[in-house]
């Protein structure tokens, strides 16, 4: 019997226009672990999802850098680690906000990609329920 094969999602893309400032970027100020650097970029993470960073070397690619990327990383503790981030220079979008689901901020990388920042620590106020509302936490819009 022949066994079937699930795709599974290996990484996501940011192109940018200068692959050193960018890895300096992403390895130095927001603190990802570094998994692989060579011609094609950089990716970030060695388990589960992988961030790719790549140069923006074809027109299609180049029409990609700075804007939304709707990626978004779940960092536990996101205050501090926002405190943090202002202490290397990164360029908030929006600060740290809580919201209904969540703390939610958003930064930009230096050719503008915008990435989203997420804690799923609910308003000390609100009720604790085991059911949560459908959102998009790339844009924090439901």
């Amino acid at each position: 019997m022949t066994q079937t094969r699930e795709p599974a999602l290996y990484s996501i893309a940011i192109f940018v226009s200068d692959i050193g400032r960018a890895v300096e970027f992403y390895r130095d100020r927001l603190g990802l672990p570094l998994g692989k650097q060579g011609s094609f970029g950089a990716e970030f993470f060695t388990q589960g999802t992988r961030v790719g960073v790549h140069p923006a070397t074809h027109q299609d690619a180049r029409a990609l850098v700075g804007r939304h990327t709707g990626i978004t990383l779940f960092v536990p503790g996101l205050l501090h680690y926002c405190g943090e981030l202002h202490e290397r220079g990164v360029r908030f979008v929006t600060e740290p906000t809580q919201q209904s689901w969540g703390i939610m901020a958003m930064v930009a990388d230096p050719d503008g990609n915008v990435l989203a920042l997420w804690e799923d620590q609910l308003p000390e106020t609100a009720g604790h329920s085991d059911v949560h509302e459908h959102v998009d936490q790339a844009d924090g819009v439901s």
